[in-house]
C-alpha cells in the first residue's frame, strides 16, 4: 500500500489529521493489494465522477466488485466524499475501491416514489440555506430544508438573498429568526453588495461549504462572487412568478480564494425528507418544548384541557401556519418509516427465499441529478 503522500492538492481541498487516520483504519480493513491513494469527490455527473488528488484532477468510476456490494444508492460516491482511488499507468482515469466513513451528509428522499436515500452532499462543515426576498419567499419550504440541515451533521445558516428586491427585510429577518431557532441568519444582495463581508468568517481555509435551495434564489451568482469569477452560469428568474429554472445541473466543490470550499448543488423544486426525525425535533424545539408542558403527555394539542400549544396559539406566540407545518412533518416522517420498514421487511423475505444472492444494481444508483 501506498504512504500517505502529504501535498498540498489534498491539504487545500480540506485533507486533515482525522482523514489521515480514518485512511489508515479503512487500509487496514481492506483485503486488497492494490496501490491505493486517498482522493476527493468533487463532481458528480450521470455515471461518473471527478477526483481531486496527489496526481491532480481526474475522472473515476467505482470498481466492479464496489458497485456489486453497495445495496443501495446511499452507498456510492457523493460529492464531497474522501475515496480510495487506484491510479492506472497510462490512463487518466481511475477506480474508486472504498469510500471513507462521511463525518456529515445531507440527505434527501429520492424524488418518486421510490424508498430509497439520494445523497445531496457529503463531509460538509457548514450548509448555507439560501431563499430570495422575492415573491418565491417561503416560511414553511424554508423549515423543511432546516430539517435536513439539522439531520446533516453540519451548521445550517439562513442567507436571505436578494435583498435589493425586498422593501421590509427587517420584518422577514425577524420572522426567520423566529424560526431557525439558533441559527445564524443574514441578508444580503450580490447585487447591491449588500451584508456579504458577513460571510468572511465562514470561508476559512479547508472549511467545506454546502450552498443549497430553491432555484433561482441566486445559488451561482453568491458563487461566482466569492470565486472572483463566473464558474456557473447564471439565468433569470421568470416575471410573473419569481420562480427559478435550473442552472446548475450536477454537483460540484470549488475551492474559494479564501481557501474555503464552496458545494454548488442544483436548485431543488421540493425537498422530500429522509429519516429527519431529529432534525424534525430540532427544527420545531420550540413546539416540542411546549408539548412537554401540556397537562397530559399523549396530548394531541387540539382541544385537550391545559394544552400548552393551544395556550401559545391563542395569545399569538406560536404561528398557525408553524404548527401545521410541525404536524404536517411529522406525518410524513411517520409516513416514510412504515414504508421504509415495509421495504426492508420484503428485502429480507427475498433474501430468504434466495440466500447469497446480491440485489441487481440499477447504473441510477450512482449519479443522476434530480
Amino acid at each position: 500500500m501506498n504512504q500517505l503522500n502529504h501535498e498540498s492538492t489534498i491539504t487545500a481541498y480540506g485533507w486533515s489529521r482525522h482523514w489521515e487516520d480514518s485512511f489508515a483504519a479503512t487500509i487496514a480493513s481492506l483485503s486488497s493489494n492494490k496501490e491505493l491513494v486517498p482522493g476527493r469527490i468533487i463532481a458528480q455527473y450521470s455515471h461518473v465522477y471527478r477526483v481531486i488528488s496527489s496526481d491532480g484532477d481526474k475522472i473515476a468510476k467505482v470498481s466492479g466488485k464496489f458497485e456489486y456490494d453497495a445495496e443501495a444508492r446511499g452507498d456510492f460516491p457523493a460529492v464531497g466524499d474522501w475515496v480510495l482511488i487506484e491510479l492506472l499507468k497510462g490512463d487518466p482515469n481511475v477506480i474508486i475501491h472504498a469510500v471513507l466513513p462521511r463525518h456529515s451528509a445531507m440527505t434527501r428522499k429520492q424524488a418518486g416514489s421510490t424508498i430509497e436515500e439520494q445523497i445531496i452532499g457529503a463531509n460538509i462543515d457548514k450548509i448555507f440555506l439560501a431563499t430570495a426576498l422575492n415573491q418565491d419567499y417561503n416560511a414553511r419550504k424554508l423549515e423543511r430544508f432546516l430539517i435536513a440541515a439539522w439531520e446533516s451533521g453540519a451548521s445550517p445558516v439562513v442567507l436571505l438573498t436578494k435583498a435589493d428586491l425586498c422593501d421590509d427585510t427587517e420584518a422577514i429577518l425577524q420572522e426567520v429568526q423566529s424560526i431557525a431557532l439558533g441559527v445564524p441568519v443574514h441578508c444580503i444582495s450580490v447585487q447591491d453588495r449588500l451584508g456579504l463581508e458577513q460571510l468572511d468568517d465562514y470561508l476559512t481555509p479547508g472549511t467545506t461549504i454546502a450552498v443549497t435551495g430553491s432555484s433561482g434564489v441566486g445559488k451561482s451568482t453568491l458563487l461566482n462572487w466569492l470565486a472572483g469569477h463566473n464558474v456557473q452560469e447564471v439565468q433569470d428568474i421568470r416575471n410573473q412568478d419569481s420562480r427559478g429554472r435550473h442552472t446548475t445541473t450536477h454537483r460540484e466543490l470549488f475551492l474559494l480564494p479564501s481557501g474555503a470550499l464552496l458545494m454548488d448543488t442544483p436548485g431543488m423544486r421540493e425537498l422530500q425528507l429522509w429519516d429527519t426525525v431529529e432534525g424534525w425535533q430540532h427544527t420545531f424545539a420550540d413546539i416540542e418544548q411546549l408539548a412537554e408542558q401540556c397537562r397530559f403527555r399523549d396530548c394531541r394539542h387540539e382541544t385537550e384541557v391545559d394544552c400548552a400549544v393551544q395556550t401559545a396559539l391563542l395569545d399569538g406566540s406560536l404561528e398557525p401556519l408553524r404548527l401545521a407545518n410541525y404536524r404536517k412533518t411529522e406525518k410524513e416522517l411517520a409516513h416514510l418509516a412504515r414504508k421504509e420498514r415495509n421495504v426492508n421487511r420484503k428485502r429480507k423475505k427475498e433474501a430468504v427465499r434466495s440466500p447469497g444472492s446480491k440485489p441487481k444494481h440499477r447504473k441510477e444508483f450512482q449519479g443522476e441529478i434530480d
